[in-house]
């Protein structure tokens, strides 16, 4: 897949709106240190281009019922292609599963699945997942605490960002200018 040329204030959208998807265009334009009109033309091409994939609240598993996340470490007896899709299908049809891996090693797939409890996490595993058909082994792992949850990728480590800022960095400051590049408000 080729990969877009993404500038410092294409990925300065891309971090700030990771942090907060739900902020206004004119305060992303603020931020970013250009006007609304090109930050949302900017915004649409990295939503084209699949930068951007979505908006999504957040929400509490545990206010709403979920006590339980398990990771099912699930091997099957076939990786013939077909097989592995025909899987992937399957498990995407089934509302307790957050998200399915595929991995490379012991394990042919990592399973994040949500239950109400662990005796409800029993019955989704004897009744579908180890029913399933090609299934052949399944190891759970009882989530006790998540200590780091950081949604999406570390865009200052994106390709480019040191370049972009550095760049940014050279450049002579204009008068009046913050470090940022955005015009100083008198108050």
């Amino acid at each position: 897949m080729a990969r877009i040329k993404l500038d410092r204030i294409d990925l300065r959208i891309l971090r700030d709106l990771q942090e907060n998807g739900r902020m206004t265009n004119v305060e992303l334009a603020r931020r970013v240190g250009i006007s609304p009109p090109p930050c949302l033309r900017r915004v649409r091409a990295l939503e084209r281009e699949r930068c951007i994939r979505g908006y999504h609240a957040e929400l509490d598993s545990e206010s709403l019922g979920f006590g339980v996340t398990v990771f099912a470490h699930v091997g099957l007896s076939s990786q013939a292609e077909s097989d592995l899709i025909a899987f992937e299908k399957m498990v995407g049809e089934w509302p307790e599963v957050r998200e399915c891996h595929m991995l490379a090693g012991e394990t042919d797939f990592l399973l994040k699945i949500v239950a109400a409890d662990w005796d409800a996490y029993q019955r989704f595993l004897t009744s579908k997942l180890t029913a399933a058909r090609n299934v052949s082994v399944v190891k759970s792992a009882l989530a006790i605490r998540t200590a780091t949850y950081r949604p999406g990728v570390p865009v200052e480590r994106a390709v480019g960002w040191e370049e972009a800022k550095a760049k940014a960095d050279s450049r002579p400051a204009r008068p009046g200018a913050s470090p940022a590049g955005r015009q100083r408000r008198s108050s």
